[in-house]
């Protein structure tokens, strides 16, 4: 009897299942916060002129590319050359494709890519469960990323959904599928590529050698296919311009160092210095910080680097061994997983030696994240939050505003390092939990 009311009673705790996520007050007020952002994104565009600035160049590149130029160095807008990966060129030509090139329409395809986006980001926020449900509301306030979108229409938007919907993959400990959308994402715009180090480092810990390699081989297969036209016709062309990382930024657009003279801004001992701060800050906060319980950096690779020979010289064959997910495939935890992901690219904004104006995108979702992450007390993060929107309101920027700015990414900074580290497994009684469920 006893079995047999249990078994009446699951069809409806399995209806009824749907309906519990809309138990949680947060998940409630993060889908009102989509229709609140989708209705404002609607008349964003209907309200607010355009802003022309790229999107004349990008359709001439598309146009050149749909014509059949395979040649890097002649695909070129009125802006200059083409200088981003083929990923940028196959996305755009979707878009001329459904837009016939018209503003309006794209920019209808901009609006659903930003609700796209923040419904992305809500579920990585909710996952995680750091903010308060109020603070969520901070990913729409900003003026400069509604622009960015729907006003401007920058190739930044892809390349930054691109990089969430891999970070939420991860979040399910989906690291191959994770790869493939992240070097997604890199073939539209190389920013992504400041997540790159605390994601390998985040892969080693979670993936046996084995799982490294073959993820890291998805990658660049993704690679390969995107770019292959252009490397099997002119190669050189393709690489030297699509993966052009000597490039040096206008003085005049870039929103922060712009109190340093011209003469040392464009100067190669600047850039190298920065080079030096970025790698240095990266390195610091992998030792101390993000491999903390492990014992630091080096005690944690000299690990990885023992249990891979220990594998190899025992009974079982090579390949099985580093293909098989023994005690070194660990779960993360996924509060270690997003703020190792979005320091190590915050890392990244601070030492850029340019930030224009677009690439405010690449690290505004994350700031609510990171400052609720800070021991600092609600009143200062909502004024750190404020301070950087403003510097980057700022037209044309000055040398007070990118003072500010960088002053104020050091506060954040010193913030994330002074802060507890957070465990970075799922300890063994939770993982049996929820494989028992």
């Amino acid at each position: 009897m006893a079995a047999s009311s249990a078994a009446r009673r699951k069809p409806s705790q399995k209806s009824d299942s749907p309906l519990k996520i809309f138990r949680n007050p947060k998940v409630v007020f993060a889908f009102a916060l989509i229709f609140i952002d989708a209705l404002l994104v609607f008349l964003i565009i209907t309200f607010v002129p355009y802003t022309k600035i790229d999107w004349d160049a990008y359709m001439s590149q598309v146009t050149g590319f749909l014509q059949g130029e395979r040649d890097y160095t002649n695909l070129k807008g009125d802006t200059g050359p083409l200088v981003y990966p083929a990923g940028f060129l196959y996305v755009y030509s979707a878009i001329h494709y459904v837009t016939g090139g018209l503003v309006y329409p794209a920019q209808i395809l901009f609006g659903i890519l930003y609700i796209v986006n923040l419904a992305i980001l809500l579920f990585i926020y909710l996952k995680t469960d750091v903010l308060p449900w109020w603070a969520l509301s901070l990913l729409c306030l900003s003026k400069r990323v509604h622009s960015i979108f729907v006003l401007r229409l920058f190739n930044d938007c892809f390349a930054v959904t691109l990089l969430h919907a891999a970070l939420a993959s991860l979040l399910f400990q989906r690291w191959h599928l994770g790869l493939i959308i992240f070097s997604g994402a890199v073939s539209i715009k190389m920013n992504v590529l400041l997540y790159a180090p605390p994601l390998l480092l985040l892969m080693l810990k979670a993936m046996n050698i084995g799982g490294v390699i073959s993820a890291l081989a998805g990658a660049a297969i993704v690679q390969i296919l995107v770019g292959l036209p252009f490397i099997v016709s002119h190669p050189v062309a393709y690489i030297s311009r699509a993966f052009n990382l000597g490039r040096v930024f206008i003085h005049f657009w870039s929103v922060n160092f712009k109190f340093v003279p011209e003469p040392i801004f464009v100067s190669k001992p600047f850039a190298v210095s920065l080079l030096v701060a970025h790698l240095v800050l990266l390195a610091t906060f992998a030792h101390y910080r993000w491999c903390k319980n492990e014992g630091g950096l080096l005690n944690f690779l000299h690990s990885r680097f023992v249990s891979m020979r220990l594998g190899v010289t025992g009974s079982s064959s090579f390949f099985k061994q580093l293909f098989s997910c023994n005690s070194t495939c660990k779960i993360l935890n996924e509060d270690h997983i997003v703020t190792t992901m979005f320091v190590g690219n915050f890392i990244g904004i601070l030492c850029a030696r340019s930030l224009h104006y677009q690439f405010y995108s690449w690290y505004f979702f994350s700031l609510p994240y990171l400052l609720w992450k800070t021991p600092f007390p609600t009143f200062l993060r909502l004024i750190l939050f404020v301070g950087v929107e403003l510097c980057w309101n700022v037209y044309p920027s000055n040398i007070y505003s990118s003072a500010l700015l960088l002053c104020i990414h050091l506060v954040i900074l010193w913030g994330l390092w002074t802060a507890p580290a957070e465990y970075p497994y799922v300890n063994d009684k939770s993982l049996t939990r929820n494989k028992n469920k």
